[in-house]
Order: structure tokens, then sequence, then C-alpha cells
């Protein structure tokens, strides 16, 4: 074997291996985006619309509106119904005001 030919043997090789890597790693980075989407990390709910059904019933629909997006915005979600089920949506229920009470409703 002459040493030009086991340079192009070397450099063959680790060319396809670096092929198959770069391959292998494109795929775990789609598999991992298809599992956030999955999870939910990867996609926006529609906070206006969400935000509508929880404050309906509410006496303050304005007040209601406003704090209910701004919880949504920073948290993602907003728990179902009008009141309460704060245990769907712990980010949510952590929110406060400067005296300590709940910030969104």
């Amino acid at each position: 074997m002459t040493y030009s030919f086991r340079v192009k043997a070397i450099s063959k090789a680790f060319i396809a291996s670096l092929l198959i890597y770069l391959l292998v790693l494109q795929l775990v980075a789609a598999d991992m985006e298809i599992s956030n989407k999955k999870n939910g990390y990867g996609s926006k709910i529609d906070c206006g619309s969400a935000c509508i059904a929880r404050c309906r019933l509410s006496s303050r629909p304005n007040l209601c509106h406003r704090a209910c997006g701004t919880c949504c915005a920073r948290c993602n979600c907003v728990p179902p119904g009008t009141y309460g089920n704060y245990d769907k949506c712990k980010c949510y229920a952590s929110l406060t005001t400067h005296d300590g009470r709940r910030k969104c409703p």
C-alpha cells in the first residue's frame, strides 16, 4: 500500500463517519421537536378565547380579561371553568399581587 492510498482511505472513512454523525444528530433534533410539541412546549394557546371563557361570569369583565391575559401570556395556560381549578395550571395559581393575593382570576 502506498502512503497516498492510505490517506485517501482514511479521509473517505472520516467523511463517511462525519456524514452519519450529522444524520443521526438531525434525527435526534427532529425527534425532540416533535416530543416538545406533543408536550405543549412548542405551541401557544389562544389566550383571548381562553380568557373570554374564564371571565364570562365575572362582575368586572374588563379587569378579569386584563388580569387573565397577563397570566395566560406568562404561563401559557388558563384553568378550565369560570372559577377555581387552579390545580390544572400551577403557574397561573402561583402568580400573586404585591399584597400576596392571587393575581389571576
